[in-house]
């Protein structure tokens, strides 16, 4: 019976504590009616998220728009390099055309010519016109014999004993001449070098 006692009161406790759950029943219905302020509030940030997934769209499309113009900036300066290095030389063999025009008119003068002094006279001015067109462009020969070997301009592709000893390091002989394009090596010159 002890048993039945102590359940007894259990049932006791739980009628005790349905006025609670009552309370709170009626604040779930007193939520319910102010759910209506609650429901403008959702519409207003519906409204915001609509607003703001609008914003976003047109970033979107602002950024898809700058992509697509750099990515056809790039294709156009890719094209204006090729462009250009294709052409870089144009104006390098234009200035060239007037001195193979002499050449031409040189070996057609020459068929008959029996004097080779007159021929040998009209090459060493084609050849002066030619070493004046480079000077004008910035290309000059690099002077070789007689200086002291140097492999910043120079090139050796033979060593020879020294005819005296002051010549012992230097450039004896240049077999072909070095240039130099502006202050830039264009071509060393292959020169046989003092022992």
């Amino acid at each position: 019976m002890a048993e039945k006692k102590n359940h007894k009161p259990e049932i006791n406790e739980q009628a005790e504590d349905a006025p609670e759950i009552q309370d709170i029943l009626d604040d779930t219905a007193s939520d319910t009616e102010t759910a209506d302020v609650t429901v403008d509030e959702v519409e207003g940030m519906q409204k915001k998220i609509e607003e703001l997934t609008a914003a976003v769209e047109n970033e979107k499309k602002e950024y898809l728009f700058l992509r697509a113009e750099f990515d056809n900036y790039r294709k156009r300066m890719l094209r204006d390099r090729e462009e250009l290095v294709k052409n870089a030389g144009e104006k390098t063999l234009r200035g060239l055309l007037p001195i193979v025009d002499d050449f031409e008119r040189g070996l057609q003068a020459t068929k008959g010519a029996d004097d080779p002094a007159s021929v040998r006279e009209g090459m060493e001015l084609i050849y002066t016109k030619l070493l004046k067109y480079l000077a004008d462009n910035g290309v000059t020969p690099i002077e070789s014999t007689g200086k002291p070997f140097d492999p910043d301009f120079h090139e050796a592709i033979a060593t020879i004993p020294a005819p005296t000893e002051d010549l012992k390091g230097k450039v004896v002989d240049t077999t072909t001449r070095g240039y130099m394009l502006n202050d830039k090596v264009l071509r060393h010159a292959k020169v046989a070098v003092g022992e």
